[in-house]
């Protein structure tokens, strides 16, 4: 099945998922301007947090559409440099939040592969209002299987690749993704790799996202996290100044 995304796809995404910020700040920002009006204070700081509203607002929506709709993100241009081949014995997990957008793209691109889907949402734990509304707008994947983040229905060392796409960050526990990863360890052959595509907790993305960079976690932290579940190697690639990939080997 082929996909193909409308333009600005991206950008509008994050707009439809995130809208409950744009409202409130939108609101916040109509009642700076009245009280301007109203009560007499310095046209400097009104300025100054018109301009910061005004960015924080704009700005992700234009980092938002550099990432996702111009960078070639889900043109899977990227896996060159991971290495990666297509085999009829190769067994490939593509492991979401409940949001995919990715899994009939990595079959097309590795048709002989036994593609598996599984999503790890759990509504109980996985809170963010984003990621309800995109599970509502999501293509689902056939035969694609909800599962524990602490328990992969799979065999011991079975797996040739475990693709993370811009989804293990909704693991919002630090000890929930050592577990998570863990299982990814155990899953994962000795020549296996996980391939995981993140934004980071760092300088560029607060640039991007202002105080919505928290969203993300830090390099160190992945690294942390990888190293506990047992992984002996942690590679990163930038792919863009906002988001990363990793490789890690068991």
């Amino acid at each position: 099945m082929e996909i193909k995304r409308k333009p600005f796809q991206g950008v509008l995404n994050i707009l439809s998922f995130n809208r409950h910020f744009y409202v409130v700040g939108l609101a916040v920002l109509a009642l700076i301007i009245i009280s301007h009006g109203l009560i007499r204070w310095s046209d400097f700081l009104f300025w100054l947090i018109v301009a910061s509203f005004i960015y924080g607002l704009i700005m992700p929506l234009i980092i938002s559409a550099y990432v996702y709709d111009f960078s070639g993100y889900y043109d899977f241009h990227w896996l060159k440099n991971c290495q990666v081949a297509d085999s009829s014995t190769n067994q490939i997990l593509n492991i979401n939040a409940g949001f995919d957008e990715t899994s009939f793209i990595i079959k097309n691109h590795f048709p002989k592969s036994d593609l598996k889907v599984f999503d790890f949402y759990n509504a109980k734990q996985h809170t963010e209002p984003a990621i309800i509304r995109a599970r509502k707008v999501s293509l689902i994947y056939p035969d694609t299987q909800q599962i524990k983040s602490n328990l992969i229905p799979v065999k011991d060392k079975s797996v040739d690749i475990i693709f993370l796409l811009s989804a293990a960050h909704e693991i919002r526990l630090h000890h929930e993704k050592v577990q998570f990863l863990k299982e990814c360890h155990r899953i994962c052959k000795p020549d296996g790799k996980v391939i995981m595509i993140e934004h980071l907790r760092d300088f560029p993305n607060f640039l991007a996202f202002s105080i919505g960079f928290t969203h993300f976690f830090s390099r160190s932290t992945w690294k942390n996290a990888f190293e506990q579940a047992g992984f002996v190697t942690f590679q990163e690639t930038k792919f863009t100044p906002f988001m990363s990939i990793f490789t890690c080997t068991p």
